[in-house]
């Protein structure tokens, strides 16, 4: 049975991961996860979704808990040269949430064989949209997550070896910003500069000294990253711009460090900007908040992991990003590491997990629902 079981698993995830689709253009994967979920007699709420759903185990008394994975992908040319590579040109499952939806998926229909014995109910959540930041806010706006006591949500960790696992109380992802700063020089021939106001330079300028923000206007003990990804100017070799337009992120757990950011960037830049005899103007574009997980689910998930036969380990917080973070502002739930094998980074052409994490994580998330419907009902007494 639990052969058959991890067999299935493994090829669901690689249909997933032959077909991939990005954050809200998910209907062939949304349409999958319907006929796998109805084929298995597991209800679908009727949610106003464009895609995503979510399924529903239980006899509809007692506490609620909700388990989560993201079904997206990302714009990327597949390098893997697996058998099941994306079929689709510059989309990839370069994040491993073909993993994460399997998992889920095999949870479900653990939980669905167990449903009778269901000390409450379980919603199962396969969010669309997590790659852009905001399709957990979709999911919270259809009112599928109403009366949901936990949830939980994973990803897996090629940082992690397979059958370990991580989390943490507290942060464990960092609050995702963009932002976008536009320069106004003056343009002029290379030979004159004299003649106009360089945005190269001064752009150069406000990228060096936006850095000291990190390094002497926030606290060593604060992790605050800020990182310029993008510069644009210029067309040819001797002419200056009269515009620079640079892109980045900034990448904070602390909330209230989260807060005054932009005001720092924007005394810099317009600054600079002002003594070159330039202008700049900061475009700010918030993201998802860090993931704070709820110190008591944070532990009770590492307990049910030692239970299930995973080596724990307690893990420092990260600098990416998850919108799994807004559901932990409304409900307390934690979210955790899954170990699939030293691999490829996340997000990388080549990136690959260890299928045989597939079974053992579906196990865990199963047992992990159902003892959190224990642990409700018993504080319900």
């Amino acid at each position: 049975m639990e052969q058959a079981l991890g067999n299935q698993l493994i090829e669901v995830r690689r249909n997933l991961h032959l077909e991939p689709e990005l954050s809200y253009e998910e209907f062939r994967t949304t349409e999958k996860l319907r006929k796998w979920l109805t084929d298995a007699d597991i209800r679908v709420l009727d949610l106003p979704l464009k895609t995503g759903l979510i399924a529903e185990i239980g006899g509809g008394e007692g506490p609620i808990v909700a388990i989560r994975c993201d079904i997206d992908a990302l714009p990327i040319e597949e390098q893997t040269g697996l058998p099941f590579a994306s079929k689709v040109p510059g989309k990839m499952h370069a994040c491993g949430h073909d993993f994460h939806t399997a998992t889920i998926l095999g949870a479900a229909y653990l939980l669905k064989n167990r449903e009778a014995e269901l000390p409450g109910t379980v919603r199962v959540l396969f969010q669309p949209a997590e790659e852009t930041g905001h399709g957990a806010e979709s999911v919270l706006e259809s009112g599928g997550l109403d009366g949901v006591a936990a949830i939980f949500g994973l990803h897996n960790s090629p940082d992690l070896p397979t059958r370990s696992f991580g989390t943490r109380t507290g942060a464990l992802t960092a609050g995702v910003d963009r932002f976008e700063i536009t320069v106004q020089g003056t343009g002029a021939h290379a030979a004159t500069p004299e003649n106009g106001v360089d945005a190269i330079v001064t752009a150069a300028q406000i990228i060096t000294s936006l850095q000291t923000i990190v390094s002497r206007q926030t606290s060593a003990g604060e992790p605050v990253v800020l990182s310029v990804t993008r510069i644009n100017g210029g067309f040819t070799w001797n002419v200056l711009p009269e515009i620079v337009e640079l892109e980045g992120t900034v990448r904070t757990h602390n909330e209230e460090v989260r807060r005054i950011i932009p005001d720092k960037m924007t005394r810099i830049i317009e600054g600079i900007a002002a003594a070159a005899g330039a202008e700049a103007k900061l475009h700010w574009y918030p993201g998802p908040p860090a993931t704070i997980n709820d110190g008591y689910w944070a532990d009770f998930t590492k307990e049910i992991a030692q239970q299930a036969g995973y080596e724990v380990y307690d893990i420092p917080p990260q600098m990416g990003g998850e919108d799994f973070s807004l559901y932990l502002q409304k409900i307390p739930g934690a979210f955790v590491n899954i170990g699939t094998g030293p691999a490829y980074a996340l997000h990388h052409p080549r990136f690959d997990v260890d299928e045989k994490a597939l079974l053992p994580a579906a196990q865990y998330f199963a047992l992990l629902a159902e003892q959190a419907l224990v642990r409700l009902k018993e504080e319900l007494r």
